[in-house]
């Protein structure tokens, strides 16, 4: 069967997106749209990460079809050893960058070696929850629901979780910006310990709790890729139902959030229905443009995103820290962009120009057809 295109265009606009909105030049200078919400509400650049997590889920499915969804010695240890792997590059990516920002601050006290073993060794302030990690745990829990329980029962686990999160946050004051107070905070606080959690108001947005509708936003994109592999003879009917689909979850959430306010720090259940609504109907718009209508040359900048998702990641990520610790992005933000373009412009530009340089690095891969899988 013929692969369908706009799956990769899709993760691959939301692979650039994160990038683009992870590397401004400059953090006090950013357009309205790039940036989070503060607290409730929702941006352009909150629909970033959770679109990658729908289609993450959609690959799930995909990729755990050709083992028939069958329990097996294989399919687990091939489970249990991409989640491990997954989560210890993003905990390698918060070391490295602990690591490079040693090297630009040593202690003149300290001798080669020593300060060498300072640096690696450098783990006493080291987030242990993060982006990655968050995709490597939903990951890992989804794959094990998808071949130990019957998938009828799915969208009632999806409810339960979403049912539960909701009590959790009504009654631990989960829509409170304060750590101190917010049962989500508590609980990392108490488990994490605030040295290993991200600085917000004690709130780490990829924290314990709020892994629970993390785990239901990828069960919603799995069943989503059910309807893609079903239909995918069919695409006329696969973007008429997707486009469905979108419309149900976006309006179901828009409803939900008068008692639960959207809000992506802590993953609220409305955040979980309207980004997966948002995202299915995306998807649809995509099919339509590109495997339906053949409109494909505008996406091929994405595509290089899109084969090699983590990868580009992953890469952008480090690029993105030794640019940062050696000083090149200040000296090219603050001495060339910023003067010639603008404050706002400047950050901005830079923003475009390093997607462009990470682009760059990773398209002879998708030229030669070189998947990097883990």
């Amino acid at each position: 069967m013929k692969r369908i295109q706009a799956l990769d265009v899709l993760r691959g606009i939301t692979i650039a997106g994160m990038l683009l909105v992870n590397n401004p030049g400059t953090w006090s200078h950013i357009y309205a749209p790039l940036r989070h919400a503060e607290w409730n509400g929702l941006t352009p650049t909150d629909l970033v990460f959770p679109f990658f997590m729908f289609i993450m889920g959609i690959s799930t499915y995909i990729s755990l079809k050709k083992y028939d969804f069958k329990y097996s010695h294989e399919t687990i240890l091939k489970i249990i050893r991409r989640t491990i792997v997954i989560f210890l590059v993003g905990l390698f990516t918060g070391w490295f960058s602990r690591f490079c920002g040693y090297w630009t601050h040593p202690n003149p006290d300290l001798g080669f070696f020593q300060q060498l073993w300072e640096a690696t060794w450098n783990f006493e302030h080291m987030r242990i929850l993060g982006v990655l990690q968050r995709l490597a745990l939903c990951y890992g829990i989804v794959s094990i629901i998808a071949i130990t329980i019957n998938h009828k029962r799915i969208p009632y686990i999806i409810a339960g979780l979403l049912v539960v999160y909701s009590i959790i946050l009504l009654t631990g004051n989960g829509y409170v910006y304060d750590g101190t107070v917010n049962i989500l905070g508590r609980i990392d606080a108490a488990i994490l310990t605030p040295e290993h959690m991200y600085k917000d108001n004690g709130i780490d947005p990829e924290g314990i709790l709020s892994t629970i509708p993390s785990v239901a936003h990828v069960l919603i994109g799995f069943m989503a890729g059910k309807m893609v592999l079903s239909m995918k003879t069919d695409l006329q009917k696969l973007m008429l139902n997707l486009f469905i689909l979108g419309t149900i979850l976006t309006f179901c959430g828009f409803l939900l959030q008068y008692g639960l306010p959207i809000n992506k720090k802590i993953w609220s259940p409305s955040f979980v229905l309207v980004t997966c609504g948002l995202a299915s109907s995306a998807l649809s718009l995509m099919i339509w443009m590109i495997d339906i209508k053949g409109w494909k040359k505008w996406s091929l900048y994405f595509n290089s995103f899109g084969v090699n998702p983590l990868f580009m990641y992953v890469m952008g990520t480090l690029v993105s820290i030794l640019l940062s610790r050696l000083g090149f992005q200040q000296w090219f933000v603050y001495d060339v962009l910023i003067p010639a373009l603008g404050e706002l412009n400047g950050s901005l530009a830079y923003a475009l120009l390093f997607n462009v340089f990470v682009w760059c690095l990773g398209y002879p891969l998708y030229k030669n057809k070189i998947y990097i899988k883990i």
